[in-house]
């Protein structure tokens, strides 16, 4: 098993748009082979600063899934629309 750290920076004033769709991708990701447990979490500090952690069986399918054409979809459209800066994966193994 593997757990996915993903870090986003997103666009002051966007906050509520990336929780939306986080729950759009929560979808996708519970019909995802492999895929456990997904949660959200945002800086109590930063608030346009948020991690999203993911177990999955192991990184094969985290990445079937990264590559997966509607993961794909809500990463562009929240390049042009809601995230400050590139996010940043961190895989951590149990």
């Amino acid at each position: 098993m593997i757990t996915v750290g993903m870090n986003y920076m997103v666009l002051p004033g966007k906050e509520q748009a990336f929780e939306g769709v986080f729950e759009s991708v929560l979808k996708v990701m519970d019909r995802s082979e492999g895929h456990s447990v997904s949660r959200l979490f945002k800086d109590i500090h930063e608030p346009q600063r948020y991690l999203i952690i993911s177990d999955w069986n192991d990184r094969a399918a985290f990445d079937a899934f990264i590559a997966s054409d509607q993961f794909r979809g809500v990463v562009n459209w929240g390049k042009e629309q809601i995230l400050a800066g590139r996010p940043s994966h961190d895989y951590y193994e149990k």
